[in-house]
């Protein structure tokens, strides 16, 4: 199956399409700038695109991200610390962002031919975003059935949507994913910041996946603090 991948440069994406070039034929990567403060991510998704010897296709969609104002990620608003989970986390929602970059994506896909899309959205993002459940992508995949009839046939692939985040490390530590060589942090600083809600379950996710995480953050302890407190929390 020819399939091509939305990856970001995070963890997640990143480990999917080494997972889909070892079971499937890759043949490309397609990434969005939306004005995400965190744009250094880009930056991996093209170092796996090489890794992986496949097209990387960077789709500027700036100007529509202008318009999605309100989020921390693409407004003057500080990235929150704490719990990935917890309500204040709301504030990193990109209104549409993944109904609007995937239906670019197939419509990349159609014109190249493609039989897939894939996107790595999983277990851990039903909390906080709408658009990373499976109602989502199924209620998608009906929609681009009707958009491309006649035109195309292509399937949306959302392997991770029902795994944790720690599952995901677990499979892409059997496809020797480069975790270093991922992004996570929406800080977009010199370093994982440790704190914000991508770090702490970056670190969650490698500790209960009993792999070692090569990730350097500035503030490695902060996420056992913060998860116990949630966790206290949900059970009262």
């Amino acid at each position: 199956m020819n399939t091509l991948v939305v990856c970001s440069g995070g963890l997640d994406s990143v480990s999917l399409a080494h997972k889909v070039a070892a079971e499937q034929d890759l043949i490309g990567l397609i990434s969005f700038d939306y004005g995400q403060r965190h744009k250094k991510e880009l930056d991996f998704a093209a170092a796996c695109a090489e890794r992986l010897g496949v097209p990387h296709q960077i789709i500027d969609i700036t100007a529509i991200g202008a318009g999605l104002s309100g989020s921390a990620l693409t407004d003057d608003i500080d990235v929150p610390d704490g719990h990935y989970a917890e309500d204040t986390m709301r504030i990193t929602v990109v209104p549409n962002r993944n109904a609007i970059m995937l239906s670019v994506a197939f419509g990349v896909a159609a014109a190249k031919k493609a039989d897939a899309v894939a996107v790595a959205v999983h277990g851990g993002d039903h909390f906080i975003y709408p658009d990373c459940r499976p109602g989502f992508i199924d209620a998608f995949q009906v929609m681009q059935n009707h958009a491309l009839q006649g035109y195309a046939e292509v399937t949306l692939q959302a392997p991770f949507v029902m795994i944790s985040k720690a599952d995901i490390v677990t499979e892409g530590a059997r496809y020797d994913t480069p975790f270093e060589m991922t992004w996570s942090c929406y800080k977009g600083g010199a370093r994982h910041c440790g704190r914000c809600g991508t770090c702490v379950e970056r670190r969650e996710a490698f500790h209960l996946a009993g792999v070692a995480d090569p990730t350097d953050y500035e503030d490695r302890d902060f996420w056992k603090a913060v998860t116990s407190s949630f966790r206290a929390e949900a059970v009262r």
